[in-house]
């Protein structure tokens, strides 16, 4: 038998006060873990919600789980905006002008949020972005108005510091320091200030301490990306491109240019993502064979995602072509088939498409991700790719380069719907209009009439198809 979610967090925090000497009465800790619950189970959340903050929790320090359980409470532009049970804690610190959010100067008193903007780096008047770590700010500051009547300077110190250091993916500063040393000073000013303490010894053993914390915090958010299995870095970056684009959150219903679209702009992250701005480090923590090991790990794993949705990105476009071609744009589903079905197994186009011999050259792992899938939702539509995998088998690595090149054309504009689709290996094309006729009823008849259209004058492109049996 399995715990409840929210009483897996009543647990957590519970040991974690327990463990920090903080005298918590158990409904204390019990409001505390339904606020953080509700917020993280929002409908719009497929990645950020109470498993991975449950996750983060698992074999951590004390103060770090205080962390762990609090830095994704808030999360604007996934649950519109911020809940009101949630609201009411911040109106100290934030106010709404319009549609922005702008810090308030905290009372004289009021070390807890003061050491929010302090270790933050934010000021009072300043307008609030997504880009310059909102959510994790706002997140923090839920976590001070919670836990500062409870826990120790230094302890809330820590636990703020590590919430801080999970705002992700950022370079060098102009000076050449990185985020962990920027982070650190900080902590050092903040434990003079607050705590009194002079330099020497003690501050720098609590300023070590903290940021043990800090970087076990941050690394473990990002963990997928140091996966030694490819499929479960991809399996967490599918939940992250459903959950950011909100039109895919209509399972089924969304259009192949709503999936083109979010699939595009997953990919162009990925590949401006460096490896060495992912994992966090400091005064050897981790180890730096530990470090190298997982940035090196990171960077196979986001090139493997990035080839894998440029695969994807392709074959829903040529889905998308011949949408186009054959009466507009249209929901994937009326074009491929529904992944589930409460009846059984759905009809999908993987069913009628025709042998294929297979061409050179192919990664046998993108082969099981997009034939086998990955052990997802059973309701999201972002888990197997039979389509992507019969065209790779078709056309091969080389093939497979050429027609996203000129996919990515007709994406831009560059390239009508029809000359892409005369691009490609007649029967290739041939196979994947048929199945396609067979799923999209409604486009049945002007399928079947672009398909001899492309056909009388096909284009001269190597196959390695074999015709299906009669």
């Amino acid at each position: 038998m399995t715990t409840a979610n929210i009483n897996r967090f009543i647990q957590h925090l519970c040991s974690a006060f327990e463990a920090l000497g903080a005298q918590v009465p158990m409904e204390r800790a019990e409001h505390m873990a339904v606020l953080v619950h509700s917020a993280m189970e929002s409908p719009r959340r497929r990645y950020h919600v109470s498993d991975h903050a449950l996750y983060m929790c698992e074999g951590m320090a004390p103060r770090q789980v205080l962390a762990a359980i609090f830095h994704d409470v808030i999360y604007v532009q996934l649950d519109d905006g911020i809940a009101p049970h949630l609201a009411e804690l911040l109106t100290p610190i934030i106010s709404r002008q319009g549609q922005e959010l702008v810090l308030l100067k905290t009372g004289a008193d009021d070390y807890g949020l003061q050491l929010c903007l302090d270790l933050f780096g934010f000021k009072p008047g300043q307008l609030l972005t997504l880009a310059g770590g909102l959510n994790e700010f706002l997140s923090a500051a839920v976590a001070v108005q919670l836990l500062q009547p409870w826990l120790k300077p230094s302890d809330l110190l820590a636990v703020v510091a590590s919430i801080e250091a999970t705002v992700p993916f950022r370079p060098l500063q102009v000076d050449g320091q990185d985020c962990s040393m920027v982070l650190a000073a900080r902590v050092r000013a903040q434990a003079c200030r607050v705590m009194g303490l002079a330099e020497g010894a003690v501050l720098d053993d609590l300023v070590h301490a903290v940021m043990c914390d800090a970087v076990a915090i941050a690394n473990r958010d990002l963990g997928s990306f140091a996966e030694p299995d490819a499929g479960k870095f991809v399996a967490a970056t599918w939940l992250l491109i459903e959950e950011s684009n909100a039109p895919l959150a209509a399972v089924g219903s969304y259009t192949l240019k709503d999936y083109r679209e979010a699939l595009t702009r997953m990919q162009v992250f990925l590949d401006g993502l460096e490896a060495a701005h992912v994992f966090r480090h400091f005064g050897g923590i981790p180890e730096a064979q530990t470090y190298a090991r997982m940035t090196s790990t990171a960077a196979a794993n986001v090139g493997f995602a990035s080839v894998l949705l440029q695969l994807k990105i392709m074959s829903v476009t040529l889905i998308e072509a011949l949408a186009l071609q054959s009466g507009g744009d249209g929901p994937v589903s009326m074009f491929l088939g529904d992944l589930s079905a409460a009846g059984g197994k759905p009809e999908r186009i993987d069913d009628y498409l025709p042998a294929c011999k297979g061409a050179t050259g192919l990664d046998p792992l993108l082969l099981q991700l997009m034939e086998q899938g990955r052990p997802q939702d059973p309701r999201s539509d972002l888990t197997v790719s039979p389509l992507t995998a019969y065209i790779y088998r078709c056309l091969g690595p080389e093939g497979c380069a050429s027609v996203m090149a000129q996919a990515r054309r007709m994406a831009n504009g560059e390239l009508s719907a029809h000359a892409l689709l005369r691009t490609l290996p007649a029967p290739m094309l041939e196979g994947i209009i048929d199945a396609c006729a067979r799923i999209a009823v409604s486009r049945r008849e002007r399928l079947q009439g672009l398909k001899a259209e492309l056909l009388a004058t096909p284009a001269a492109a190597p196959t390695h198809l074999a015709r299906p049996a009669p």
